[in-house]
């Protein structure tokens, strides 16, 4: 039976649904969870076939912001880290008068490398899939040491981000490799140029994988977006730089 993973904590009035990266779970966002609590309703979401949101195959991307779609609150802001931000973004396209504002972090409309659009190189993302079915923990360990590679605390990270995947029901291979599909293969890049509701993206400035180069080609392509790059930071950089990321966010939702 296919049962997703929703809480809702927080006292503020304004709703913001949090949704994690490939591989994890909404546990990630525990550390920035009692910074933002006074000031947002927040919903924790773990994406279908990840965490406790067991029982699902590989769903598409259309399929992942359907389903979330179908238990978020009717007016919400949406924030999508990674994977997510493809899944918020999506939801955004999908209903765009129930996403009131868009955030996305070290994601992209585009993460594969295509000359001249800067990304994750294709090979690396298929040798991700060919290396799940081999040693599926070490795949998951390795991507998670990646995602922290070249920020100062970046062991410190890399062991929370660590331990907050193996505390929980890790994603059937399946519903790992759709994940890379989808990151290998999705492109929304002309799709959002036509979002109005207001949008910022949140980048890392040391982020291996979503190469801070997107942000001004991203500024040009979506002139109604906006752009944040947190010094220092990987491709976590509210795992990394709390405060500043937290401040970032209540700076563009303040009412």
């Amino acid at each position: 039976m296919n049962r997703l993973y929703w809480q809702t904590l927080g006292a503020g009035s304004r709703d913001l649904v949090l949704l994690h990266g490939w591989g994890l779970n909404a546990e990630v966002w525990r550390y920035i969870a009692e910074r933002l609590s006074p000031h947002f309703r927040l919903h924790l979401v773990d994406l279908p076939g990840y965490g406790r949101s067991q029982g699902y195959p590989a769903l598409s991307l259309a399929q992942m912001a359907q389903e979330i779609l179908a238990r978020a609150p009717e007016k919400a802001v949406w924030l999508g880290w990674s994977l997510g931000g493809l899944v918020a973004s999506q939801a955004a396209l999908d209903a765009p008068q129930r996403v009131t504002q868009l955030i996305t972090v070290a994601s992209s409309p585009c993460f594969a490398a295509q000359a001249p659009w800067p990304g994750i190189r294709p090979e690396v993302l298929q040798g991700f899939q060919q290396q799940l079915s081999d040693d599926f923990q070490r795949t998951v360990e390795r991507f998670l040491a990646l995602q922290t590679l070249g920020s100062e605390s970046a062991r410190q990270d890399a062991r929370l981000l660590k331990s907050m995947v193996l505390n929980l029901p890790m994603p059937p291979v399946e519903v790992l490799n759709g994940g890379l599909t989808i990151l290998e293969q999705q492109d929304l890049r002309l799709p959002m140029q036509q979002l109005t509701q207001p949008f910022l993206r949140i980048y890392g400035a040391l982020d291996g994988l979503v190469p801070r180069k997107i942000a001004p080609l991203l500024d040009a392509q979506w002139p109604n977006s906006s752009s944040a790059i947190v010094d220092k930071a990987s491709h976590a950089p509210f795992i990394s730089h709390p405060d500043a990321f937290c401040q970032l966010l209540t700076n563009f939702l303040q009412p």
